[in-house]
C-alpha cells in the first residue's frame, strides 16, 4: 500500500428517523496503527464503523478506505477490509476448520487454498487442538478468536474490530490484546471500537472520543491524559466515609470533579500539579473524611472522559442504532461483509 491514509472520513452523518446517531464525525486512521474509537454504549461507535465498512449507507459526509470511496466503490472497499462484530458470525454446527474453510470458499479461494488458510489461522490463534470440535463446544474467548480469524481469510490490510473483548474474562481479554498487537506487527491497520478505557489505553496509538454521536476529543492516550492535568490523586475511602462530603471537598479544594467507584470506595482526583494532593488530604482530615490508602499517579482515561463529557464512560444514553438493533441484524450484517469481501 502507499502512504494514503487507511481511513479518511469527513462529516459522517447517520440518521434513524429524527435521531442523529452519528453527527458530523471526522476520522483519519494512519496505516500501521491501532486507532481506538472510545465511547459508552449508544455513543455512535458501531454505527460509524458500519458506515465505513459499507454495511450502512452514509447519509451525509464522505469516507475513503485506502483512497477508495466507500459510497461509490463499496465492492472494492470490501476487498480491503475484514470486520469482526460484537457477535460471533460462525456456524455453531460446524467445526472450526469447516467454518474457516467455508469462509475461504465463499471469498473465492480454491478448496485446497481455503483448507491451508484454515490450518494457518487456527495455528496462529492457538486453536489447532480444537480444529475438529464443533463451535457449540467453544468457550466465549475461543469463539471471539475464531471470529477474528475468519475475518483474516484473505489477509486484508485493514481490520475493523467492534468491541472485540466484550463479555470476556480478564485472561481471555489479555490474549485477545496480544493477538491484536500481533496483527499490527505483521502490517495490519486496526480500527477498534471499545467502551473499555483500559483497552483503549493498552492498544491504541491514537484515540477518538465519541459521545452522543459527535467526536469530542482526539489524540494519543498521553495527550488526552495531559489535557486534564499532570497528576491524579488515587485514594480509597474508609468504610462508612461520607462520599458526598468527599466530593464537595474535592470540588472546593481541587476545583475538579472526582471519579468515584462506589463499590470499592476508590476515588480519583485530577490535579493540576502533584503538590495539590497535600491540600486535598488536609481538607479531608478537617472534614472528617477517613481514607485507608493514597497514591499519586498519571491521570487515567476515565478522568479524561469525565472531564470532556461530564459523565463516566460506563454511562448509557438513549437508544441508538448501537444498542437498539437486534442481535440478529448485527450477526447478519457482520456475516454479509465477510462473504462479500
Amino acid at each position: 500500500m502507499t502512504t494514503t491514509a487507511a481511513v479518511e472520513a469527513t462529516g459522517l452523518v447517520k440518521e434513524f428517523g429524527r435521531f442523529r446517531a452519528v453527527d458530523g464525525i471526522d476520522l483519519e486512521v494512519r496505516q500501521g496503527e491501532v486507532f481506538g474509537v472510545l465511547g459508552p454504549n449508544g455513543a455512535g461507535k458501531t454505527t460509524a464503523l458500519r458506515m465505513l465498512a459499507t454495511l450502512l449507507p452514509i447519509d451525509a459526509g464522505r469516507a475513503r478506505v485506502f483512497g477508495v470511496d466507500v459510497a461509490r466503490e463499496a465492492h472494492r472497499v470490501r476487498q480491503l477490509i475484514g470486520i469482526t462484530g460484537q457477535f460471533a458470525s460462525v456456524d455453531e454446527d460446524l467445526t472450526a476448520t469447516e467454518n474457516l474453510w467455508m469462509f475461504g470458499r465463499l471469498q473465492g479461494l480454491r478448496s485446497g487454498d481455503a483448507r491451508a488458510s484454515a490450518r494457518r489461522l487456527l495455528e496462529q490463534f492457538g486453536l489447532e487442538e480444537a480444529a475438529d470440535r464443533p463451535i457449540s463446544q467453544f468457550s466465549g474467548g475461543m469463539r471471539r478468536r475464531l471470529d477474528l480469524a475468519a475475518s483474516l481469510i484473505t489477509r486484508p490490510p485493514l481490520i475493523f474490530l467492534d468491541e472485540p473483548t466484550t463479555g470476556l474474562d480478564p485472561r481471555t481479554r489479555g490474549q485477545m490484546w496480544d493477538t491484536i498487537r500481533g496483527l499490527v506487527a505483521e502490517g495490519c491497520t486496526v480500527l477498534l471500537t471499545t467502551q473499555y478505557l483500559d483497552e483503549a489505553d493498552q492498544l491504541a496509538d491514537r484515540i477518538a472520543v465519541i459521545d452522543r454521536g459527535r467526536k469530542v476529543a482526539e489524540g494519543t492516550p498521553e495527550e488526552l491524559k495531559a489535557s486534564v492535568g499532570d497528576s491524579t490523586l488515587q485514594l480509597r475511602l474508609a468504610p462508612g466515609a461520607d462520599v458526598e462530603v468527599a466530593r464537595q471537598v474535592v470540588r472546593r479544594v481541587a476545583g475538579t470533579e472526582p471519579v468515584l467507584t462506589p463499590e470499592s470506595g476508590r476515588m480519583n482526583v485530577p490535579l493540576e500539579t502533584a503538590d495539590r494532593a497535600a491540600d486535598v488530604l488536609i481538607a479531608f482530615r478537617q472534614a472528617g473524611v477517613s481514607i485507608i490508602s493514597v497514591s499519586v499517579a498519571q491521570p487515567t482515561l476515565d478522568e479524561v472522559f469525565l472531564a470532556i463529557t461530564g459523565h463516566g464512560a460506563e454511562s448509557e444514553h438513549e437508544a441508538t442504532d448501537d444498542n437498539a438493533a437486534t442481535t440478529k441484524t448485527k450477526l447478519d450484517t457482520t456475516t454479509k461483509t465477510k462473504l462479500e469481501v
